[in-house]
């Protein structure tokens, strides 16, 4: 059985533009270097053709990938008002034990992004923290096997 797959309403758009690129531009690029490479005569020594219909095949792929995440994946329930629990879209204002405050979105698995500080609802800091409320303090373990606490300040959406 397939894990379950949470997206955020952005990154469900997300994966609906990347598809419709990949389906259309993307498509047409490749089938112009198929075409460009055929040209160039024999096949059977041709790298631009062989490099044409990796992609092409790449390609394929990642949208069959995407389709299935799409026809799959539940969204993320959005919450109005002011958010009181940690839960998947949430941004989390967050303090370790040293006082250093972070702040960390609340993602599904293929919407993480370490750069932009969004972590995964499976990560340890993204598990500890959903369910949390503001003032509440939690654990989580970091992958060397310490533990590791931290208070959660504010939230928001």
């Amino acid at each position: 059985m397939d894990k379950e797959i949470i997206l955020t309403p952005e990154g469900r758009q997300k994966l609906v533009d990347e598809l419709e690129w990949r389906e259309g531009e993307k498509h047409a690029e490749i089938i112009v270097a198929i075409k460009e490479a055929r040209e160039q005569g024999d096949l059977s020594e041709n790298a631009e053709y062989d490099a044409a219909k990796e992609e092409e095949a790449q390609n394929a792929a990642r949208i069959a990938e995407i389709r299935k995440i799409l026809s799959t994946a539940k969204l993320a329930e959005a919450t109005t008002g002011r958010a009181t629990i940690v839960s998947i879209g949430s941004t989390v204002e967050v303090s370790n034990e040293k006082g250093k405050k972070s702040s960390y979105t609340i993602v599904g698995t293929t919407e993480t992004d370490s750069l932009s500080n969004r972590i995964s609802n499976e990560s340890p800091v993204g598990a500890a923290l959903i369910g949390a409320k503001i003032g509440e303090t939690v654990e989580y373990v970091t992958p060397s096997g310490k533990t590791r606490t931290l208070k959660v300040e504010k939230i928001s959406r």
